[in-house]
């Protein structure tokens, strides 16, 4: 017989656990496993929102849930993968969701322990929150200047504290950590081929939505409030696409022509491809290239919901570029891979995946990209290096590296092709804590 009550089991909190199992345990990406058992399940809206908290809550917390627990815990890596994730969510629950009483924090885990652990597991689970209700002082992070204490209240690796203070100062360090906790704002590209922003506006906020248009992109518009992205009519209807207003302006830094050729180096998922053709005005011929065909597919299925017909996908790794269409585009995009350090706001996880090791592994595979793609520049052509990141090793050593080894190409002074405010910047960089879009990186060149 089960000794667990089915009629006190909290289905929510249930799910989280599981969801929360294949991230730590599995090393699925959150979204993804998350997206997953909301498409499963018929939940409420008010459920499906308090799933969304708990998982990318507890999944942002990570090492600072793991410390907390630890002042009551002796190991928790010792702890049945279960039990570890329901104490995680009832520490979570407890310290950081003022508006989740305590008592069903505590017994809907305890109900949890007693359906997935093993024997014992329920009186272990409730002592532990128990004990933390009873003595929270316990579970105080530090308040110091020092990366450890930043690193635990901020919610980020220690390793990545440590090395952002060495490159801004503790001040700048505890600003970039900060902002890596807010919501990321969300922006809409207008499509141009079909609407302007004037119109999209109007249709967005008779829709429900609260807008206001962006300060530093002429296509793009902030959503304020919003309800669910796939029953908003113009986003359904190919009136605009999802993009961040930073990597909006590597379309005009590019500066497409109708009826140039354009290559797009590492394309997926599309949306720097499709403003691209928007720029275009839809004439001309886009090469859109990616390693994975599945990301090639939805590039076209992208293209085909904004009304696009230039765009053509195919798989291919961007060091071979050059060898195949050599001197054949008058524009090239060289988008590459990097750490994604300017858009952790956006991924709870994300900064639990990224490893100090990636200043030494990325940068070797970025110059190798770039010294491809240049290949296929035309004479008097185009290249546009940028990143999603704040690294200088990603970044300008990326970029002056190139030049010192292709005189034939000469930096230009890329901020005065930003659409909005120009600036005197040979390279632009942009910080996410600067209060408005993610950290980037653009750089434009020109074949002499």
């Amino acid at each position: 017989m089960q000794n667990y009550r089915e009629e006190k089991i909290d289905r929510v909190r249930e799910l989280a656990m599981r969801v929360l199992q294949k991230v730590h345990a599995e090393g699925a990406y959150a979204n993804v496993a998350l997206a997953e058992t909301l498409r499963e399940m018929q939940l409420t809206e008010r459920d499906r929102r308090f799933l969304t908290e708990l998982v990318y809550g507890v999944v942002k917390a990570g090492d600072t849930l793991d410390y907390m627990v630890g002042r009551y815990v002796a190991d928790i890596r010792k702890t049945q993968p279960a039990i570890r994730e329901l104490l995680r969510l009832g520490f979570y629950q407890i310290f950081f969701m003022n508006k989740v009483p305590a008592s069903a924090a505590c017994n809907t885990a305890v109900e949890l322990a007693k359906k997935h652990g093993r024997r014992g597991a329920d009186s272990f689970v409730n002592g532990v929150l128990r004990t933390a209700l009873r003595e929270p002082a316990r579970a105080a992070l530090p308040r110091g200047r020092d990366a450890r204490s930043l690193a635990l209240r901020e919610q980020h690796p220690l390793w990545m504290a440590e090395h952002w203070i060495r490159t801004y100062g503790y001040d700048r360090a505890e600003d970039l950590c900060c902002c890596n906790n807010t919501s990321a704002p969300l922006s809409l590209r207008t499509n141009t081929l079909r609407t302007s922003r004037a119109q999209l506006i109007a249709e967005l906020e008779a829709a429900g939505a609260e807008t206001k248009a962006s300060a530093w992109a002429p296509e793009g518009i902030v959503l304020r409030a919003h309800g669910a992205l796939d029953a908003l009519a113009p986003l359904r209807d190919g009136l605009a696409q999802v993009q961040d207003e930073s990597s909006m302006l590597v379309a005009h830094v590019l500066a497409p022509e109708p009826g140039m050729t354009v290559i797009d180096a590492c394309a997926a998922p599309g949306g720097k491809t499709t403003h691209i053709a928007q720029r275009m005005e839809n004439r001309g011929h886009i090469l859109a290239f990616d390693i994975y065909e599945e990301k090639i597919r939805r590039i076209e299925r992208n293209a085909r919901r904004l009304g696009i017909s230039i765009i053509e996908g195919a798989v291919l790794d961007a060091r071979e570029i050059g060898a195949r269409y050599r001197a054949q585009a008058d524009r090239v995009l060289v988008d590459a891979p990097c750490s994604g350090l300017g858009v952790l706001r956006r991924k709870p996880d994300a900064r639990w995946r990224k490893s100090a090791s990636d200043a030494k592994t990325l940068p070797p595979l970025q110059r190798e990209i770039l010294a491809s793609a240049a290949q296929a520049v035309k004479k008097g052509g185009v290249l546009v290096y940028s990143t999603c990141t704040m690294e200088d090793c990603e970044n300008s050593d990326v970029v002056e590296h190139f030049l010192r080894e292709h005189p034939a190409f000469v930096l230009e002074e890329t901020g005065s092709f930003l659409p909005e405010e120009k600036r005197a910047e040979r390279m632009v960089q942009i910080m996410p804590e600067e209060g408005g879009p993610d950290g980037f990186f653009i750089a434009r060149m020109r074949r002499l």
